[in-house]
């Protein structure tokens, strides 16, 4: 756990920040380099201030009551607390709603901007990580770690009555956010190989929407399964964290964006055939 990257005084920099920041231009660097297109500058802008905005709301108010005594910490994102979830759905909206306005295809640029997302998202694990929020829960294994005192696992535990006030450290802990920042990376390698395969540069896309709907069905999947070792205090609903319902919702978008793509390819396939672009199956 490493919080500050740097504290000069006059210079305060959170390593979290620096970390979001980071993954956040490498993000925007890699979806000019794959697309070729330098006029999404505003969009990428306003779906980073609409994640981080939306992902502070859903921690507001999944922990309401701590913050309805002190109001003015709700702006304080530089003291942790995010949502994934929230981020994504509020960044989804503001999507949906540049490309109307845009008239833009939204199954093409769902597709580009889902491939970084992984790994823009890989970039925020490692500064929860550094942090020592989204900890996992207590473990006596080898790869178990304690985060010092004054942690988020510091505070919960000694809450707990687990550890004395003059504990140094936590009780050991999965580190649920290295298991994920790992598992994303993964994930984006899948997605940026299918961009790459369905989207050849100069050409037109082969499938549009693919690359979105394997992006959220996988993430959705993997999100449910780690739910189950996270430790960290989470809203519940009935026997699933609030997590796990949303990841639900994500799963049946994912396969939405899977079957819309499968209806553009046939679409595709059958004008290029009434076309003569493509040689009609022998005994059709």
């Amino acid at each position: 756990m490493h919080p500050t990257l740097v504290d000069l005084g006059f210079l305060h920099l959170r390593t979290y920040g620096v970390l979001v920041a980071a993954g956040f231009l490498l993000c925007w660097h890699i979806i000019e380099r794959i697309s070729g297109r330098k006029d999404l500058s505003n969009l990428l802008v306003s779906l980073m201030v609409a994640g981080i905005t939306g992902a502070r709301a859903a921690y507001v108010i999944e922990n309401w009551s701590g913050f309805s005594k002190r109001l003015a910490d709700i702006i304080r994102i530089d003291q942790g607390g995010l949502v994934f979830y929230g981020g994504l759905i509020l960044a989804l909206c503001v999507f949906a709603a540049w490309c109307i306005i845009k008239k833009e295809n939204v199954l093409s640029l769902a597709d580009l901007c889902a491939t970084v997302v992984p790994l823009g998202h890989a970039f925020g694990r490692l500064g929860c990580f550094f942090y020592g929020c989204c900890y996992g829960r207590l473990s006596d294994s080898l790869i178990a770690v304690s985060f010092p005192m004054h942690s988020p696992a510091w505070y919960e535990q000694l809450s707990a009555g687990l550890i004395p006030p003059t504990a140094r450290c936590s009780l050991p802990v999965l580190p649920t956010q290295l298991f994920e920042a790992a598992a994303l990376l993964v994930l984006f390698a899948v997605t940026l190989s299918l961009y790459v395969k369905f989207n050849p540069k100069g050409a037109k896309p082969k499938a549009r929407g693919i690359v979105a709907g394997a992006y959220l069905c996988i993430y959705a999947v993997m999100r449910f399964a780690l739910e189950y070792l996270r430790g960290d205090p989470r809203a519940e609903v009935g026997p699933l964290s609030i997590a796990q319902t949303i990841s639900f919702a994500i799963f049946a978008t994912g396969l939405a964006f899977l079957v819309a793509s499968r209806f553009t390819m046939k679409t595709a396939l059958r004008k290029e055939i009434v076309q003569g672009n493509t040689p009609t199956p022998h005994g059709a």
